[in-house]
This record gives C-alpha cells, structure tokens and sequence, in this order.
C-alpha cells in the first residue's frame, strides 16, 4: 500500500491518496507534437520502462487529495476506481477493471470513513479524476460518499453529456450520472467559492471548464492543479499539448498564465499527476519556469 503523505496548510490537513505511482504513458503518445529529441534533456522525468531504445515511459501519478478543514472533510478527485470499464485511446490498460484498490482503505487510515466526506470536488470528470465517485452496489452504482455534496462544472457536466449523445462515455455513466441522479451533484460555475477556505479557479482547455482548487489557510495558499498540466516538463515548455486536451490551444494560454501567477504568488503547488512528492512551487528560470518538489 502507498504510504500516506500530509502537508500542513495553515489550520487545513492535505492528505495525498494515491492510488497509481508507475510507468503508465507512451511520452510520445501522450504529447503527440514531442519527438524523442525534445524528451532527451528531460529523461530524468521517464522512470526505466521498455518503451524504444531512447525513452522510457512517463509515469502520471494518479491521486486524489483529502483536505481537512475546520469545518469540512473534503475530497479533491477520486482517481480510476475499481470494476470500471476503460479501454481506448491512450488510457492504460491497467485502468480497465482493475481490482483490489487501496483508495478507500488510504481514506479510512488518513482518519476518514466514505460517510463522514462532505463534499468532494471534481476538477473535471475525466475517467481517472471521478472512479471512485461511485461504487458497486449489486448491479448498479451508487455514490461511495453517502453523505457528500460533489461539486462540478455545470458547463462541463453538459458537454460531457452531448459527448456521450455522440459517441458512449463509461466513465460518465458509472461514476457522474449516478451521483446526478441520487441528488448530491451540486453543478456551479467555475468561480464557486465553498467557504473562506477553498474555492475554485477557473483554468479551461484540458476540458472547456476545467477547474483547479485554491486552498487558504492563515495567510498559507496552495492550489490543486488537476489536469491544467501533467507533469512537471510543461513547466519549461506550457506549448506542449497533451493529446486529451480538448482545446490545446487555450490550455497553452492557460497553462502560461498559471504559472506566472502562481510563481509570483509563491502558491504551493499540489499538481496531480506530478511525480512524487507531487507538491512544490513553481520558480522563474530563463523565460520559463521550473517546479521545485518539497517532500
């Protein structure tokens, strides 16, 4: 089982559960606009896996964080879940009904039970960031936090579900529609603010309302990236596109105004697929920026 990691926010306790931490993409696959030339002065971000005779593979930690405010249990993601059906694309093919998750055994041994979740909140409802929204309960699926609010773009809700009108999305109909469907969605616009604690920062392109969380504490301020950017190389080079960006061109702008604003802000960044330790800040350097990893 992974160990658990916390970092301390002020009065707020984040707790990283990661569910995934190996060698799971295709670089070359995943930025498809990269060659292997450009990957050479960032091998060291490619853990050793056959992949050809130049790289390796690209490991995307696949995380969700529990934060404990003063007066909420929150959970940021819910990663890839257990028994859901996902195959396609460049999705791993160990994601497709995987078994045996330690996710909700991390959650208990961070001091949390699914029952005592308040809300959980969805950065967008990509199929590794909703799994464990939801949970087997005989032939159907039930929402795994009984007594969550989840909150999610309305914006992103409604064009996931034209999507699915085209062409079948699993990961909506095992892990969103469900939770729609109980009365625990709360759909909100991308500047929702829960309390004076977290809110949500607008940061469009991975999907068209994708949504980072803000978390303030006592003067302390961090920010959940979700999939505003994957791994830490897009720091130095915000124009590689990742080939699930739905507007890769806007997520370039996105990315670029991030990353000034929250270098600037000297913000801890939480980046949810970074490599572990996944938590860091984001430093100026020739032009660019770098992230800085902080155990």
């Amino acid at each position: 089982m992974p160990e658990l990691h916390h970092r301390t926010i002020g009065d707020l306790a984040v707790t990283r559960l990661v569910e995934s931490d190996e060698p799971n993409f295709d670089p070359l696959a995943f930025f498809p606009e990269t060659s292997p030339e450009d990957w050479q002065p960032f091998r060291r971000w490619l853990r050793p896996h056959p992949l050809n005779e130049a790289l390796g593979c690209l490991t995307l930690v696949v995380q969700s964080f529990l934060v404990r405010t003063p007066h909420h249990k929150i959970l940021i993601d819910t990663c890839v879940g257990d028994g859901k059906p996902r195959a396609g694309g460049i999705i791993p093919a160990s994601w497709n009904n995987q078994r045996g998750g330690t996710f909700l055994r991390q959650l208990e041994l961070a001091g949390a039970r699914p029952e005592d979740i308040d809300f959980v909140l969805c950065t967008h409802l990509h199929s590794d960031h909703v799994g464990w929204n939801t949970r087997r309960d005989g032939d159907r699926w039930v929402p795994t936090f009984p007594n969550a609010k989840y909150i999610m773009s309305r914006r992103d809700l409604e064009h996931t579900q034209e999507a699915h009108r085209r062409h079948p999305i699993n990961s909506l109909v095992d892990s969103v529609l469900p939770v729609v469907e109980a009365g625990q969605a709360m759909l909100v616009a991308n500047d929702y603010v829960l309390d004076d604690n977290v809110r949500l920062e607008s940061t469009p392109g991975h999907t068209p309302d994708h949504v980072s969380v803000l978390l303030a504490s006592n003067g302390v301020n961090a920010v959940v990236t979700g999939d505003l950017m994957h791994t830490p190389v897009q720091c130095l080079r915000p124009e590689w596109k990742a080939a699930s960006d739905a507007d890769a061109d806007l997520a370039v702008r996105t990315r670029r105004a991030f990353l000034e604003r929250h270098c600037e802000a000297n913000t801890l960044v939480c980046g949810t697929h970074f490599p572990s330790p996944s938590l860091g800040r984001f430093r100026a350097s020739a032009g660019s920026y770098t992230f800085v990893a902080e155990a």
